[in-house]
């Protein structure tokens, strides 16, 4: 399908790439939903928390959002996103992957870009509900990625899962990585490794034979994260054959549903790899939109309203 000419243009700050990813992180009010959380069992013993959100009358449709990197379903723009989609009648279920939810997992595996079947869990929890006909799925950035590998390297889905909207997604997760080590990005790259080694701390004294102090004293960039901790936890060689593994790009031909993507031009966290454009003409189920402005998840708009959290609803609407 041809790419979507966009027609995002927000007010003059928020063309800033830097002003629009930090605004939207940390000074964007939060719209107030009611939550409900429930803790969801996974088959190895662990579990993760998924805060549940209603509309006022539903009719039996769900969305299921996914957050990104070291985020969670409290974060300004998962709430943003619920809000609208609960005024329009659908019901949301915001998962908080392993680890963050306030409280440890229990177990040496967390989350990663690529962990789908925790995502395969989730939506097998959804639909035992035995509520819904129809689920759309909604990712962030990592959780972009999530969302994207699972539709794409199944041969079959639920019936129920009739759409899914990616966006800020890092479809190639080494390319992001280099990215995100411009010097232009230390700010985020430094809160990501802040948050990702005080888990690392946390979790060395339930598991003292795999995480070490003096592992620890190695990770000073997520790079070395991804090789210390997230490969081997997750079964993989080292950090670059995780990546290699996990990233979407790979898995975009194969998927099937109609599949919506909102990468900003001016994403400081994206690589060239992250804007198909090429792929995009080729299936006619792959909407791409690269709008000049938006940053990483900053489609400002109002505080109320964000312009993705209004394509991604009427995307699924359609």
């Amino acid at each position: 399908m041809p790419q979507i000419k966009s027609n995002y243009k927000p007010p003059f700050p928020f063309r800033n790439a830097h002003f629009s990813t930090i605004y939207s992180a940390k000074l964007r009010p939060s719209p107030r939903i009611a939550q409900q959380r429930e803790r969801l069992q996974l088959p190895d013993g662990d579990f993760l928390d998924i805060d549940w959100s209603f509309a006022k009358k539903s009719n039996q449709k769900v969305t299921i959002l996914l957050h990104g990197l070291e985020g969670n379903a409290q974060r300004t723009y998962i709430k943003g996103q619920a809000y609208i989609l609960n005024e329009n009648g659908w019901d949301v279920a915001a998962v908080n992957f392993r680890g963050c939810s306030g409280e440890t997992n229990t177990v040496y595996q967390s989350y990663n870009a690529g962990k789908t079947d925790d995502l395969d869990s989730v939506i097998k929890a959804v639909l035992e509900r035995d509520i819904y006909i129809e689920v759309s799925l909604l990712g962030f950035s990592l959780g972009g990625n999530l969302l994207l590998k699972y539709l794409g390297e199944r041969e079959t889905l639920p019936k129920e899962i009739k759409k899914a909207v990616a966006i800020s997604t890092p479809l190639s997760l080494k390319g992001s990585l280099e990215s995100l080590n411009q010097y232009y990005n230390w700010v985020y790259r430094s809160s990501f490794l802040i948050n990702l080694r005080k888990k690392y701390k946390l979790k060395m004294k339930d598991f003292p034979e795999k995480m070490t102090a003096e592992d620890y004293k190695k990770i000073t960039s997520l790079y070395e994260f991804d090789n210390l901790y997230t490969a081997p936890a997750h079964g993989f060689k080292d950090a670059l054959e995780y990546y290699k593994k996990n990233s979407s790009l790979q898995f975009l031909p194969n998927i099937k549903i109609p599949i919506y993507l909102l990468n900003a031009k001016n994403d400081t966290f994206l690589s060239s790899e992250c804007y198909p454009i090429e792929l995009a003409l080729k299936m006619k189920n792959l909407h791409l939109e690269i709008p000049n402005y938006g940053g990483h998840v900053g489609f400002h708009q109002s505080n109320k309203i964000y312009y993705s959290e209004k394509k991604a609803l009427a995307f699924i609407k359609e």
